[in-house]
């Protein structure tokens, strides 16, 4: 029997502990997706739970599985990039998509309106080849009336991920992913200096257009933030009054 899941991942939590609260609320809560912490059993659950907040954050944390048992037919939903490459890599047979797929395809989503505001859409070379996640991007952010503006390096073309990719990858995505982040990632995942990665970001965000910067990927917001860019998360966009709501 075919099983959707949902990947709520460690990093994007422990970065955004109530936005990923809001979301694990919506798609466990309301859409009845089985919701996990992360693509492989048992990875740093000490570490990421101590990044939590004390309290009812890191109680909800702690009592989600780690993993899950993915199966041929399965379908994984996530917004971590990581976890995408990781399930195609070593799970064949199961059909990896994003959040904003989800959301998009559900129709129970309540859209917050941004008032036609225009927004640039930062698209993230770990995604580079996922056309119906950048699709999809684009399409939630019309649904909350907001005009997304293409970069020059946009979808395929990018080579942006935020400073992760001027330091050295985890060795576990290099070895359970190694496709995506050894063969196709020459000349990425060097070590830099910290003041050489935020030289980077600055030189970077000096060609960004004069306006907010739609992100999809917890480390292209890092790396924007870093430069100063206004930057917004999709996944905060899409759940601003949900947020800071307890369940």
């Amino acid at each position: 029997m075919r099983t959707d899941y949902y990947i709520a991942s460690c990093v994007f939590t422990a970065r955004h502990p109530e936005l990923s609260a809001a979301i694990r609320r919506h798609v466990g809560g309301v859409l009845g997706l089985p919701v996990v912490r992360c693509c492989v059993p048992r990875y740093k659950l000490r570490s990421f739970t101590d990044k939590m907040p004390e309290g009812a954050l890191r109680e909800e944390w702690q009592a989600l599985p780690d993993c899950a048992g993915f199966q041929p037919g399965d379908t994984v939903y996530s917004l971590c990039h990581n976890c995408s490459a990781i399930i195609e890599e070593q799970k064949p047979g199961v059909r990896v998509r994003s959040l904003w797929e989800l959301l998009l395809e559900e129709g129970v989503f309540s859209f917050p309106d941004y008032g036609g505001m225009e927004m640039a859409v930062q698209d993230c070379w770990r995604a580079y080849d996922r056309k119906e996640e950048q699709d999809a991007v684009r399409e939630l952010l019309r649904r909350m009336n907001v005009r997304p503006v293409d970069l020059a390096k946009n979808r395929e073309a990018t080579e942006f991920c935020g400073i992760s990719l001027l330091r050295p990858a985890p060795p576990r995505n290099l070895k359970l992913a190694p496709k995506r982040y050894v063969e196709n990632a020459k000349g990425r995942f060097l070590p830099h200096s910290p003041e050489e990665q935020e030289a980077a970001m600055r030189a970077y965000a000096a060609t960004l257009p004069q306006m907010p910067v739609a992100v999809y990927c917890h480390y292209c917001e890092e790396g924007l933030e870093l430069a100063g860019v206004d930057v917004r998360h999709l996944a905060a966009m899409l759940f601003a009054g949900e947020a800071g709501r307890q369940a």
